[in-house]
């Protein structure tokens, strides 16, 4: 396995990684903390969205993958569920101008047939009015789990091998990630998660396969660019060897 390719950011301390995930944990916990709903943990959350999206950007990140709404979410109660898609909706809408600003391209990662049509409805204008931005990608996973998308893939597979476009011997790695929701998206060289948990959460189970692991303590409602960069400074100390001798 090659190393992927990082830049230096203009700062000079920073070692800016290529592609970069997030599992956005402890909105729940800032918010109780702060003695309010945790639905105002979420909506505080969504700052700490814009900060890490446009600081991404701007330091040059290829691609972004922020873990917005997992499989096992849907077993959270009804309210929360829904008070959690209408601020999903109001980000697609309100965010826009951001998105354009920083040339940020939107792309949803996860199942589409688990949402409801008004939030389709603004996820794919939100997608086609990005489609042409060159700069960042930001995936939002919304509605994924790791395994899902490993199942889903697979029946993919199964079916072109049925239809007779594939042999079984001629599956490999390629194949398999080819069938992925975004196989175009390169592997995360950092995976960040918040709130000091130190577990993935079903999260890009085969893309994080070599990611560096970054937990930060502060959850995610206080997550601004000064933690994000400690995560890049503490990738640059990490020494990747992908299983061979440096």
């Amino acid at each position: 396995m090659k190393e992927r390719a990082v830049s230096r950011s203009a700062a000079g301390d920073l070692v800016v990684p290529r592609s970069v995930a997030v599992i956005m944990d402890g909105n729940g916990r800032w918010a109780k903390s702060a003695g309010l709903e945790r639905i105002r943990g979420h909506e505080r959350g969504i700052d700490a969205v814009r900060t890490t999206v446009t600081e991404c950007a701007r330091l040059g990140v290829e691609a972004l993958v922020l873990y917005a709404f997992s499989e096992e979410n849907w077993q959270r109660p009804q309210r929360e569920i829904d008070l959690l898609f209408g601020l999903l909706k109001r980000f697609l809408v309100e965010e826009r101008d951001t998105l354009m600003q920083n040339r940020v391209r939107l792309l949803h990662v996860g199942r589409r047939q688990r949402l409801a049509p008004d939030v389709l409805e603004r996820l794919d204008a939100a997608v086609a009015l990005t489609a042409n931005n060159a700069g960042m990608r930001l995936g939002l996973a919304i509605a994924y789990g790791g395994r899902q998308e490993l199942v889903d893939g697979v029946q993919r597979i199964a079916a072109a091998v049925r239809a007779g476009r594939l042999e079984p011997a001629a599956i490999d790695e390629a194949t398999v990630r080819a069938h992925l929701y975004h196989p175009e998206l390169p592997d995360p060289d950092l995976l960040i998660r918040t709130a000091g948990e130190q577990r993935i959460s079903n999260f890009l189970l085969w893309q994080t396969s070599y990611a560096e692991f970054h937990a930060c303590a502060k959850c995610w409602p206080e997550f601004g660019a000064a933690e994000l960069h400690e995560a890049f400074r503490d990738y640059g100390r990490r020494t990747r060897k992908f299983g061979k001798v440096p």
